[in-house]
């Protein structure tokens, strides 16, 4: 079915996506991935809000209202379980208050929460009155916090005790923030409004703004790895076009794969902060879409946690960054020992998951890892799906159904099987249809929209700055940022295959390759390593204080990654850390140590 323009907009919406073809999940070949993209139409009306199709249209069903939405956890407090009738309510109440407090239609709010119930309120009350969302995280300190809310021209912030105290501390200096909301923040409230008080004043009734599907939904900010932040603005409509990246990458499907029908039983969890597009797109929102509950942990980050979280409520379906991979299988090797998992589809973005981990993810948690890639601009675009074709280690997967992918050179060509290029989405499918999940473009900065095009931006191949090969069977390779690849003595290196070796090893809980600058060969490989709080523990008398230890560790893990990988790809250099640093949504930012490495060259240059 071709997208139509005079459909029902819900109930385009409850089949979207939706092909023509039956086939039995887990029997597809390359042949049936290739057919998938032949038959595969977007269905996009008309007129489209998130919010109606994640809350309304549940809470107006009889038998879906009470129905759990989100189940609110945090340490040393009693799980919540709030119902889709509750979720739309509240949206409601909130609606109203802000309408009253002045934000209207397209007008930025910022939503400064962690994962809790209140921030699904505010996301549906903020969408479904056609204001633009802009998810902040609670882990920003003030510059940043206070560029993004001048940059956006936020109108209105809502945040929690946890992070307050940060948007007040720079309110003075954005004159167009007008109203700071708080929730359980009255022992710091000051000038800010509290949550409960304001929304018990307002009616449960709220008329949806009929938002036009190209209409701004959420203005979020790139995760910033290669420079300043840039403000994406993404439509109502990218939430069809992420489904299809959904569906497969959680095996959210019974006899036809790309049906509506919800698991009956499926429950989603996922660490990925609700203020980034992993947590926001692809797991609240696409969650809330199909009905079923997600888990909203309201607290920090530990392999325990998730265990307890994923057995407590029999999670079904997850979000698992590689870094949270690699720490869940360092502290609990085989967890099925102690823990109760019924994970039936797991995803995994942000890096290269690495073939150690796949393996762990298959033999120890019982499902087979479907990595993705994706981007804030043009999100849940390539990926695994091991119902439907095979999931290779390591690999970004395929371009999902509906997506035009490819790996092109700097001219904008298809780069030939096995040659290095920038991963590209064309704005039309195979049908010459455009494709839903473009954002509109950077706020306030058209330079830089166009600069993401080869060509004219309507029509044309947008880049994600990610490198990858493509190998025969169209399976993508990553490679790294575009500026994290590196000549070293003359080869081209990307560091992710160099990082999962390092993993391997049982004294590496995390690894980061970079170039070091080097006199006569240009550059060198250089490794900065996290040790595995596990290893050291069972290494008697030994410590990263301990000269020997260290020296012979080096060598050690330098044998390791000769004995894997291109001679020329071992790291000449190896610098213990007790972290590396990292973008909230998880990623490891290479640019800081690159740059570390070349203040220290250049330092060092001038001594000489």
């Amino acid at each position: 079915m071709r997208p139509s323009q005079r459909r029902d907009k819900t109930e385009a919406c409850k089949t979207a996506p939706a092909p023509r073809r039956r086939q039995a999940a887990g029997t597809a070949t390359a042949d049936g991935y290739d057919a998938l993209h032949r038959q595969f139409h977007w269905q996009v009306p008309e007129r489209f809000n998130m919010a109606e199709v994640c809350a309304r249209r549940w809470a107006a069903d009889a038998a879906q209202a009470a129905q759990t939405a989100v189940i609110a956890c945090a340490p040393d407090q009693p799980d919540r379980h709030h119902s889709y009738a509750e979720l739309q309510d509240q949206a409601n109440r909130l609606s109203n208050a802000l309408a009253a407090l002045g934000v209207q239609r397209g007008d930025r709010v910022a939503i400064v929460l962690p994962q809790r119930f209140e921030t699904a309120v505010a996301y549906m009350a903020v969408l479904q009155m056609g204001a633009v969302g802009m998810p902040l995280s609670q882990l920003f300190g003030p510059e940043a916090l206070e560029f993004r809310l001048q940059d956006s021209e936020a109108v209105a912030a809502i945040c929690d005790a946890s992070t307050l105290a940060a948007v007040q501390a720079v309110s003075a200096h954005c004159p167009l923030l007008h109203t700071v909301l708080a929730v359980e923040a009255q022992a710091q409230r000051g000038n800010a409004l509290d949550w409960a008080a304001v929304l018990a004043q307002e009616p449960a009734e709220f008329r949806l703004v009929s938002t036009m599907a190209d209409e701004a939904a959420v203005l979020i900010y790139t995760s910033g790895t290669t420079g300043n932040p840039k403000g994406a603005l993404i439509p109502h409509r990218a939430l069809i076009g992420n489904l299809t990246g959904f569906v497969c990458s959680q095996n959210w499907f019974g006899f036809d794969p790309f049906d509506a029908a919800k698991p009956s039983d499926a429950v989603f969890w996922s660490p990925a902060d609700w203020a980034w597009t992993g947590g926001l797109m692809d797991a609240l929102l696409p969650t809330l879409y199909f009905g079923r509950p997600i888990v909203g942990y309201n607290g920090r980050f530990s392999p325990q946690t998730a265990f307890e979280l994923l057995e407590r409520h029999r999670v079904t379906h997850s979000f698992l960054f590689p870094t949270a991979l690699k720490a869940m299988m360092k502290a609990f090797p085989a967890p099925r020992d102690r823990y109760r998992l019924q994970l039936e589809g797991l995803m995994s973005a942000g890096e290269a998951v690495g073939d150690a981990v796949f393996a762990y993810c298959q033999q120890q948690l019982g499902v087979t890892v479907n990595e993705m890639f994706g981007q804030t601009e043009i999100n849940y675009i390539v990926g695994n799906c091991a119902r439907l074709w095979p999931a290779r280690a390591g690999s970004m997967g395929k371009g999902y159904p509906g997506h035009r992918v490819a790996v092109i050179d700097d001219d904008g060509n298809e780069c030939p099987v096995g040659v290095p290029g920038d991963v590209a989405v064309h704005r039309l499918d195979v049908h010459g249809q455009p494709d839903p999940i473009f954002f509109l473009g950077y706020w306030k900065n058209e330079a830089s929209t166009r600069a993401k095009y080869t060509g004219d931006p309507a029509s044309s191949w947008c880049r994600t700055g990610d490198m990858a090969v493509r190998d025969a069977d169209g399976y993508l390779w990553y490679q790294g940022r575009a500026d994290d690849v590196f000549k070293a003595a003359g080869y081209r290196i990307g560091p992710s295959e160099i990082e999962n070796c390092l993993v391997k090893h049982p004294a590496v809980a995390n690894a980061a390759a970079v170039p070091k600058p080097d006199a006569e060969r240009g550059a060198v490989v250089k490794a900065y390593v996290v040790l595995a709080q596990e290893y050291l523990a069972a290494q008697p008398g030994r410590a990263v204080g301990d000269t020997a230890f260290v020296q012979r560790l080096k060598a050690e893990l330098q044998a390791h990654v000769k004995g894997k990988l291109a001679p020329y790809e071992y790291p000449k250099e190896i610098e213990f850390v007790d972290a590396l640093p990292m973008t909230t949504t998880g990623k490891v930012q290479r640019r800081v140590l690159r740059l570390q490495e070349e203040q220290r060259y250049k330092e060092k240059q001038g001594r000489a």
